[in-house]
């Protein structure tokens, strides 16, 4: 029996579809969403079921909640459900780094949710790939440090931010008179059409944006490697679906693109994509809808891009 917060949302919607795909054993769901909300009817498991309100009682007649919502809608319901002795799936950064609640990606440290408290946390996008790659090869090799540059789709801010991708590249494209400077964006500080922002989620003193620590901060505790360097430069682009990572790995030994390759393709969850030859390699439009991460490993390089599906 599970419960479902931000049901309408756009990550809502895609975890309903998942459940659907998989059919995932359910004996009753509950939509959960804000008030103005309630009432609505959404398709899941192949019927209509209204939305309500979360309640404390709701959550006592619950074995999971999963939280796909804002920080402050976590931090209210969450230990509400888990007192309630539901188990919590958090999909925001409420509770990522609380020393007390696991940060799971469940290829390479599933074990951790064995110690959960109520609440189990689910890392940021742009940090579940690094792990995926990281996490196969620094059991053959010991990683130095890692440098990470991002190519972030839109769909990890919204449905508003796809839809205002999807106006502004029909207003350029069907208007030559208009330029750039002639958009009034709302999403992003400037327009995304045709353009890349260097800026995910705000500016920090440090002079990385809260993104590029998340991605430190998250995978040092997922790898439970408190010491691994990693640099990270985040940014927005122009794509509906899919984020993307170019990944530079220092290692402690020597290591080749091809026992990379065999590493990561021996990895539950990762599929290797390296034929460039032959234009095959890891793409956002190949990758949306899958579940698996796409790597490939370049020999002039030695550089391991992936492609992942992400929604928040």
């Amino acid at each position: 029996s599970i419960a479902v917060v931000g049901a309408t949302g756009a990550v809502g919607r895609v975890f309903l579809d998942v459940l659907e795909e998989r059919n995932f054993p359910v004996s009753d769901i509950r939509l959960c969403a804000s008030e103005r909300s309630v009432g609505k009817k959404l398709k899941c498991m192949g019927e209509e079921i209204a939305v309500e309100m979360a309640t404390p009682q709701l959550f006592s007649e619950v074995d999971f909640v999963f939280i796909s919502a804002s920080g402050d809608v976590s931090r209210a319901l969450a230990p509400v459900a888990a007192k309630q002795g539901a188990v919590v799936i958090d999909d925001s950064s409420a509770f990522r780094m609380e020393p007390n609640v696991p940060l799971v990606v469940p290829e390479v440290n599933g074990k951790d949710v064995e110690d959960h408290r109520g609440i189990i946390s689910i890392p940021n996008c742009s940090t579940t790939p690094l792990v995926m790659v990281l996490k196969p090869l620094m059991e053959v090799n010991p990683v130095r440090r890692v440098i990470a540059d991002t190519y972030q789709s839109v769909s990890g801010t919204g449905a508003a931010a796809v839809e205002e991708l999807r106006v502004q590249s029909k207003q350029l494209t069907n208007d030559d008179s208009l330029t750039h400077h002639d958009l009034t964006p709302h999403a992003y500080p400037h327009p995304i059409a045709f353009n890349a922002l260097p800026h995910i989620e705000p500016f920090l003193e440090n002079g990385y944006t809260n993104e590029e620590m998340k991605m430190v901060n998250e995978t040092r505790k997922i790898l439970h490697a408190p010491d691994i360097a990693v640099s990270a430069t985040c940014v927005r682009v122009p794509v509906m679906l899919s984020h993307s990572e170019a990944l530079h790995i220092e290692f402690e030994n020597p290591i080749s693109p091809g026992e990379v390759r065999e590493i990561l393709a021996d990895f539950p969850g990762v599929k290797v994509v390296d034929d460039p030859l032959a234009n095959v390699y890891p793409m956002p439009i190949e990758a949306a809808g899958r579940d698996e991460y796409s790597s490939g490993a370049s020999d002039r390089m030695y550089r391991i891009p992936t492609a992942s599906q992400c929604g928040s």
